[in-house]
């Protein structure tokens, strides 16, 4: 019988849990399988990348995990809770608490300053990080005043995670964080990401087509084809500024 200290740290290993999960669109002779029986686990606290070409199923997977959509079978469950399971008050409070979003494009909100765009996340929490501190760890102290039409394409993703990240949520989804930026800001924007990761502690799952960030991951799992390809655990991560494409 398993004691209360081994269930915690099985817990905490499966904090993230996908099993059998499918996903298809359309119906007929348009059905299209996007996600066909994939099952894995992240730990609490990972830094975790999806790797996959374009149709592998990597962004719909990832929008399952968000909330914004709902798999056809299967099921996700995050810190034991399954997410067919919950109605839809309790769907946004579960985005609200445990999920913060980084996409390829900032969104951010273009009358709002640095710091308003940023608190907007904070609205969002009952335990949201010091703004301050935030800015000095984004390196957006001194740009606290600006326009989002002030700031370079670096600065806007850095607005964006920090809004993402402010409400300091359980899991941090990031889809194609480096998507629009060239190499250097690329590797600045990764390199943030990973700081964020080991000061926080929030589990980082990054979607990617870009071969190189699985270097920098405590997990890698790759998708083709709407199936798992590779699942393993990275016994030779380097640093985000160490890493080369």
């Amino acid at each position: 019988m398993e004691t209360n200290a081994e269930q915690a740290r099985e817990q905490l290993k499966n904090f993230l849990e996908i099993v059998d999960l499918t996903k298809s669109f359309g119906s007929g002779d348009t059905k299209q399988e996007v996600l066909r029986g994939l099952s894995f686990s992240v730990a609490k606290g990972e830094f975790c990348v999806l790797l996959g070409p374009s149709g592998s199923g990597k962004s719909t997977l990832l929008n399952i995990i968000g909330g914004i959509d709902s798999a056809d079978s299967g099921y996700i469950s995050i810190g034991g809770d399954k997410l067919k399971e919950l109605g839809e008050k309790r769907l946004t409070q579960y985005r609200r608490r445990h999920l913060g979003y980084v996409f390829q494009q900032y969104n951010l909100i273009s009358n709002l300053n640095v710091r308003e765009n940023i608190e907007v996340g904070a609205y969002l929490s009952d335990a949201s990080l010091n703004t301050d501190e935030l800015l000095h760890t984004l390196g957006l102290y001194e740009h606290r005043h600006k326009l989002p039409n002030q700031l370079s394409g670096g600065q806007q993703q850095r607005v964006s995670i920090g809004r993402a990240i402010v409400k300091n949520p359980d899991i941090l989804l990031c889809d194609e964080p480096t998507g629009a930026l060239d190499y250097t800001t690329s590797k600045e924007i990764l390199k943030l990401i990973e700081e964020i990761n080991q000061k926080y502690k929030n589990t980082v799952i990054i979607v990617t087509h870009n071969e190189a960030i699985k270097n920098m991951a405590d997990h890698v799992i790759k998708l083709r084809d709407g199936r798992v390809r590779l699942n393993e655990i990275n016994t030779h991560r380097i640093s985000a500024d160490e890493l080369e494409w």
